[in-house]
């Protein structure tokens, strides 16, 4: 995988470079193909499960969803579309042109955006490289304003480095496993780039990515929806891609619960901090991507075996994740009750949860009015936490039902101060520390209370507080939040991430001009601006979908 050379943070390429020379996956080839018509027909959101038959009567997937093109395709890849005649903040246009600084091009085309593009920082270390999750945002930006082929480059390459052999210390990873990063890099000798993919090998704690796949996908079907294009899905390597990744995060094991077992370190909390053993935020992801797919994956016969796998799974998540992980002042003052030790299927308190594990600071936190999905629910353990992205997630794929919906946005409103303060979002509520910080983070000195994965105040987040606002009808919050965010965000050079309880400090060890922050906060402008651009990143509810269990105290 080789091409020509990037100087000063962006790539200057030679004019007869050409993406498909010596390359075993010809990008061009694809990147060529017309963009089809797609006649607007019910989809597979619109639609039930419930017509998908377990007995193999599959409807061919013919329309991917109520395909539409948000802003339409731009020639020009300077100038952001407007379709407000409102002058635009002065911000728009400075986090434009640091966008673009971050772009990465790999043979004469653009392949993703480096994840920071601070010169002031001594030490790279790996924020020089193409990250999937930090890509995200910067492809929404994008698809939005209308320049759909940079994220149709990074699916394409990304799905091809799928396929590299991956080892770690001579243990092979699972063949689905998608990359947390890759770099280009240049030999001055020969004056070509290759690409080297990073799939945990290198990274901090050895850790490989659960969910780079999930957010691939996701993107996937943002592409989708964006351009009306169902080609680059339909492909083979899109259709093999996926199915790779069901494969390995579909397999049956010893596992009684049917959310997905993982370790610390493995999204976008990437540093040991506790979140061992079924994260709210990779069941969300999880979710959403099982849900994607099932728009996309082409009836033949195996993908006719994962649809049905899909779908038996989605029910059984659903009910799980609607029933276990949510709480609000009833269920807490339930949990408060619980009796222990039950056996049998009657049991209410199925994971023997101790009430006197509750921490104390939940009884405060906890409004009257409001609730969301804790942090993680398995046996002996419930951490009540509060995650952020795994509860905007859970409200965009409808992993939350509209009532959950709303009480996450009530709550938000309820605890503004503790959850948004002066820097949108909190990644995480409360902090550890003291002893419990020594334990569960090893004494991890970046992630001390209140900073980083801590506690901290993270800007990207803004575009997925504005996508969940503008599904539940809450636009005024997600306002809100930008209005906060615009008095700091462009003054403080972009930071990726704010400490102290009220995020009122840029981090101590938080590099400037993240791009991810750069581009959280146009595609929240956009949302705004263009609603109809949530299109690509939300999933509307199955009806099919059982309702939350209802349980009874257990005295």
């Amino acid at each position: 995988m080789e091409g020509s050379r990037e100087t000063g943070g962006m790539t200057k390429i030679a004019s007869h470079a050409s993406i498909s020379d010596g390359d075993d996956f010809d990008l061009s080839r694809l990147l060529d193909k017309p963009r089809l018509n797609i006649e607007r027909q019910r989809s597979f959101d619109e639609r039930s499960m419930s017509e998908l038959s377990i007995a193999g009567n599959i409807r061919p997937v013919d329309s991917y969803e109520n395909l539409y093109s948000p802003g339409g395709f731009r020639s020009g890849l300077d100038t952001p579309i407007s379709r407000d005649s409102v002058e635009p903040h002065p911000m728009v246009a400075e986090a434009w042109e640091a966008l673009r600084r971050s772009l990465v091009y790999f043979r004469g085309q653009p392949m993703g955006t480096i994840a920071a593009y601070d010169h002031a920082s001594e030490e790279v270390l790996n924020y020089d490289q193409v990250f999937v999750r930090d890509f995200v945002p910067s492809a929404l930006a994008f698809l939005m304003n209308g320049e759909p082929e940079i994220v149709k480059n990074f699916l394409m390459k990304t799905v091809q480095l799928q396929g590299s052999e991956k080892k770690i210390d001579r243990f092979k990873l699972g063949e689905g496993a998608m990359p947390a990063s890759f770099k280009v890099k240049h030999n001055p000798v020969r004056q070509v780039d290759t690409i080297v993919a990073d799939f945990g090998e290198s990274a901090i704690g050895r850790v490989a990515p659960v969910d780079s796949g999930f957010w691939w996908i996701i993107l996937l079907r943002a592409y989708t929806r964006s351009t009306g294009d169902v080609s680059l899905a339909e492909t083979p390597e899109c259709q093999k891609g996926m199915k790779l990744i069901l494969a390995l995060c579909l397999a049956e094991g010893f596992d009684t619960f049917p959310t997905l077992l993982c370790a610390d370190g493995c999204s976008m909390i990437d540093r040991r901090m506790g979140v061992y053993g079924y994260p709210i935020e990779i069941q969300a992801l999880f979710f959403m991507a099982l849900r994607c797919a099932l728009s996309m994956l082409k009836p033949d016969n195996e993908g006719k075996e994962f649809i049905e796998r899909i779908v038996q799974r989605l029910h059984a998540l659903s009910y799980h994740m609607r029933s276990y992980f949510w709480i609000d002042f009833q269920q807490l003052n339930v949990i408060y009750r619980y009796k222990t030790e039950e056996y049998s299927h009657t049991a209410v308190n199925k994971f023997n949860v101790i009430p006197d594990s509750i921490p104390d600071w939940i009884f405060d936190f906890m409004p009257s009015r409001g609730g969301y999905f804790i942090g993680n629910v398995s046996p002996a353990r419930m951490d009540f936490r509060w995650f952020a992205l795994g509860n905007c997630i859970a409200i965009l794929s409808s992993l939350a039902t509209p009532e959950q919906s709303m009480a996450i946005m009530d709550l938000i409103e309820e605890r503004w101060e503790e959850l948004v303060g002066e820097m949108p979002l909190k990644i995480c509520y409360p902090a550890i520390e003291s002893h419990e910080w020594r334990i569960v983070t090893g004494c991890d000195p970046k992630n001390t209370r209140w900073s980083y994965h801590n506690g901290g105040s993270w800007p990207v987040l803004l575009w997925l507080l504005t996508a969940a606002c503008i599904k539940t009808g809450r636009v005024q919050i997600a306002r809100r939040a930008i209005e906060v965010a615009e008095t700091r965000l462009l003054k403080d050079s972009w930071p990726e991430y704010y400490d102290g309880k009220l995020g009122r400090y840029i981090g101590k060890q938080a590099r400037k001009f993240q791009t991810w922050s750069i581009a959280g906060y146009l595609v929240a402008k956009m949302m705004l601006e263009d609603p109809s651009n949530l299109g690509m990143v939300s999933l509307e509810e199955d009806k099919a979908m059982k309702p939350v269990l209802k349980r009874s105290a257990s005295f």
